[in-house]
């Protein structure tokens, strides 16, 4: 018989986590799930069971997730895959942003995913497998006006990914950077999406904010079909590192790259004239 894996899902009381939480235990697997309204967990999946372990959990507190980890290990005896997914999304320009508002951004998308690698890898590494995927963004590679804070975090989610994947090769973890599109789940809702409190006259945040929340309930990737190429990667012998999720994702992360390249080329002869001759 197949051995059922352990799921650490982050953000699992909606969107995309709930959606693979939901998937994961479909498929005989077991989920710890992570949030901080582990209520609406329950209500949306069901109650605490055999493969199914509903956590509150603040991901930026690293006791509160050591603690979850351990909980996890009690009950299943092993975590085999680590979906950090849970997001905050803030919108307005750097001017704008409060130095309260950025770092809240990168506490929760950044540093509250490094305390879910940091207590997670002990467990990991001793077993000698595993599998981390990270969920970044197309933002991650292309930088958005507006959204400065969320761009600086996911920027930093796909480095952060590229080094960990080194690291963690010898003990057999596999690593994987999720850049989804738009997907349609609550995300540009509003009660999800965050606004700089501070508007200032030029920046047009509100009809940016407009823009934004227009998409909502018109994102055209389906969370579902997310969920499937995540349970499907983590069954992999060989995963992707980088994965644009998404045709408005994937297109977009090309064009970049390719407008990167004439740039450089542009700027070829300032770049090679630094060295000591």
């Amino acid at each position: 018989m197949r051995k059922q894996k352990v799921w650490f899902i982050t953000g699992a009381s909606k969107g995309m986590g709930l959606e693979v939480a939901k998937l994961v235990l479909a498929n005989g697997d077991q989920v710890i799930a992570t949030s901080r309204n582990v209520q609406e967990q329950i209500e949306n999946i069901g109650e605490a069971d055999e493969n199914f372990l509903p956590l509150k959990v603040d991901i930026t507190n690293e006791m509160e997730v050591q603690t979850a980890m351990k909980k996890g290990i009690e009950k299943f005896g092993s975590i085999d895959v680590i979906l950090n997914n849970a997001g905050y999304y803030l919108v307005g320009s750097m001017e704008e942003i409060s130095d309260m508002e950025f770092r809240k951004t990168v506490d929760v998308n950044l540093f509250g995913m490094a305390n879910v690698i940091r207590q997670a890898m002990p467990y990991l590494r001793k077993q000698q497998s595993g599998h981390i995927i990270n969920i970044s963004s197309n933002m991650g590679y292309i930088g958005y006006a507006n959204t400065g804070s969320y761009n600086a975090s996911k920027f930093a989610v796909i480095g952060l990914s590229e080094a960990l994947a080194q690291e963690v090769k010898p003990f057999g973890v596999k690593v994987t950077v999720v850049a989804p599109g738009m997907f349609r789940t609550n995300f540009m809702s509003d009660t999800t999406l965050a606004v700089a409190a501070n508007k200032i006259n030029g920046y047009h945040l509100e009809e940016h904010v407009a823009t934004l929340r227009g998409f909502n309930g018109l994102q055209p990737g389906d969370p579902s079909k997310l969920a499937k190429v995540l349970y499907e990667i983590s069954n992999l012998k060989e995963a992707p590192l980088h994965l644009p999720l998404g045709t408005d994702s994937f297109q977009s992360i090309l064009a970049q790259r390719k407008n990167e390249a004439l740039e450089l080329e542009t700027w070829k002869h300032l770049s090679l004239s630094t060295d000591f001759n």
